[in-house]
């Protein structure tokens, strides 16, 4: 284990060579960044490719001992991690947080170690014996985004490292340090090559998604960003797995008790302060329950600290950078202007350093507003009325992207039913936005495509192979 200093100190630059990364919340410096070279990703590109084979001969034992030695490391370096990933990120220690993601860093490691795989027969009738193996891949390229980039980047990396694959990670540019720091640690119990991290800018990124050496990528971003990929990567044959945009919907059955629930929405859709993917970003209520649902929201968003996240009191943090901020603050705005009530926050306090938006529930908008249409990807829930079934449903599924929803009801076969109408990879009754290791992951329409997680995670990071006789 090493001290915060000499675990930032081990991700630096030589002086001079890189870029300062500063703090969201307060503006101050967290420490510098390096810069890499097209001619820097080509080596770990190559040394990668050197290393996967005998890396792959280990077999799945192996290399599933090794992935708990790395969440060991993980463990013993857990607080520097996490105050490393507050300041840089933003995020809070403690709630859902900084602490939290590098425990979930732990749990993953554990779990796809963990996790069986074993030869499936397809046939054996006496005549035909046909077995389904997967083998590596070879080289894996990972991109994660900035939101919670050391959880995404072990979801990349466990995976692909238990089936056998070498992995070339790169960590978003408003976030390289806790990558960095956590790829180094998890190093510690890998062999060399197997595992590496390239901080570099978007035209050195770009050769990694049409690299010849590399044979998949994993990206978790928008769906933007996923569309250049497709593209970039469609020369090479590469296999993909893409989670994409979402502005995941849920929906309130009018038995539910607006009370039990609150507290399970909130933290659905303001999670890592409304900086999820899978976050709950628009809420239908009936109007049976519509004003308790409104005044249950602003009760417990009231009780929500926010602030500087190294503040052992706040579990709300900033946005993490100006253009989110921005995204944000114009959303509500134009909610504003439309005549929508805001219930709670809207008024952001620009004479403070940081990018802090405060905590806001929008009431009584329509579902054709930019706030509700749009994904916000921050601290402002817009809670749409509706009064029958089939209005929610339509509502829900009248957007293009499809990544998670949810359906709050006291009557689980009639949330269920409603569950199954819904166009969304991951549908949760009576919370929202809960992964598991053990559980498939990925989105419908433009939220992307492929599973993460659980053995059919595992078997995306390997190619099929079919031994017939």
């Amino acid at each position: 284990m090493e001290t915060y200093d000499a675990l930032l100190a081990s991700v630096a630059p030589a002086a001079g060579s890189g870029r300062t990364i500063f703090d969201p919340a307060t503006g101050e410096a967290v420490g510098e960044a390096p810069i890499h070279s097209l001619d820097y990703l080509e080596s770990a590109v190559s040394a990668a490719a050197a290393a996967q084979p005998a890396w792959a001969a280990l077999g799945h034992d192996a290399r599933s001992a090794a992935l708990l030695k790395a969440a060991d490391a993980v463990e013993r370096s857990a607080e520097e991690l996490a105050q490393l990933l507050s300041r840089e990120q933003g995020k809070p220690l403690n709630g859902p947080n900084a602490r939290f993601e590098v425990g979930a860093c732990v749990a993953w490691l554990r779990a796809t170690a963990g996790l069986p795989l074993e030869p499936e027969t397809i046939v054996d009738d006496g005549e035909t014996r046909a077995e389904l193996h997967y083998r590596p891949i070879g080289v894996v390229g990972a991109i994660g985004p900035w939101n919670w980039p050391m959880m995404i980047a072990v979801w990349q990396l466990a995976p692909a490292l238990r089936m056998g694959n070498a992995v070339v990670v790169k960590p978003s540019g408003n976030t390289p340090l806790s990558v960095l720091a956590l790829v180094k640690v998890i190093n510690e119990e890998l062999p060399d090559g197997i595992l590496s991290a390239v901080s570099c800018g978007r035209e050195v990124g770009a050769r990694l998604t049409d690299h010849p050496a590399i044979g998949k990528i994993m990206f978790t971003g928008s769906t933007a960003g996923g569309r250049a990929i497709i593209k970039s990567s469609a020369d090479t044959v590469k296999r993909l797995t893409l989670e994409l945009g979402g502005n995941d919907a849920g929906i309130v059955l009018p038995d539910a008790d607006p009370k039990a629930i609150a507290q399970d929405i909130f933290w659905g859709a303001f999670l890592n302060t409304g900086q999820t993917c899978a976050a709950l970003k628009r809420l239908y209520v009936h109007d049976d329950i519509y004003d308790s649902v409104c005044d249950e929201l602003v009760a417990v968003a009231k009780q929500m600290p926010m602030g500087n996240g190294l503040d052992e009191n706040n579990v709300l943090g900033p946005l993490q950078n100006k253009a989110q901020y921005d995204v944000v603050a114009n959303l509500v705005e134009a909610a504003k202007a439309s005549g929508a009530r805001i219930l709670l926050g809207g008024n952001p306090d620009t004479s403070q350093p940081g990018y802090f938006y405060p905590t806001t529930l929008v009431a009584d908008i329509d579902n054709d507003n930019p706030l509700v249409a749009e994904e916000q990807f921050g601290p402002a829930l817009p809670i749409i009325r509706y009064s029958t079934i089939d209005e929610a449903v339509e509502m829900a599924n009248g957007l293009d992207v499809g990544l998670g929803a949810s359906v709050w009801s006291a009557d689980l076969k009639a949330a269920r039913d409603v569950a199954a109408r819904i166009q969304a990879g991951t549908v949760w009754i009576n919370r929202h936005g809960a992964v598991d290791p053990r559980i498939p992951f990925g989105g419908a329409k433009q939220s992307g495509y492929g599973v993460e997680f659980g053995v059919e995670g595992l078997k995306a990071l390997g190619v099929p192979q079919v031994i017939n006789g």
